[in-house]
């Protein structure tokens, strides 16, 4: 499992591969929480946020769960989260962009989540 320093250090290099103006207006940064994140329809115990966009208050920002992270992928060394936090990082940031185009149409990352959520309500009987 990775430390929260190492942790930080891979999203820290990730942000830097990403073009500066895909930081435009994201004021709120990008943000590390230890947090364990649950969404409030999961149900068993086996659905986990890994990051999620907020727009609130004027404020645009992105959260990575390292609790989350850790509990879906506890034996990720430093080279295999990378990959996966790249993955992670990468469709926040479709977010924030689509979210800044005023983008909210079929297929929009927005629309892709939810049909993933409606899958799951689905597949779990909710």
């Amino acid at each position: 499992m990775l430390t929260l320093e190492e942790y930080k250090g891979i999203v820290s290099e990730l942000m830097d591969e990403l073009p500066e103006e895909f930081y435009r207006d994201l004021n709120g940064g990008v943000i590390v929480s230890e947090a364990l994140a649950i969404p409030d329809y999961a149900r068993g115990g086996d659905l986990f946020t890994m990051g999620q966009y907020l727009v609130y208050a004027g404020m645009r920002q992105i959260v990575l769960f390292k609790g989350s992270f850790d509990r879906v992928h506890p034996g990720a060394g430093p080279d295999e989260a990378k990959v996966l936090l790249r993955g992670i990082l990468r469709h926040e940031f479709r977010h924030h962009l689509e979210s800044l185009g005023g983008v909210h149409n079929s297929t929009s990352l927005e629309a892709e989540d939810a049909r993933k959520k409606e899958a799951y309500l689905r597949r779990t009987g909710q």
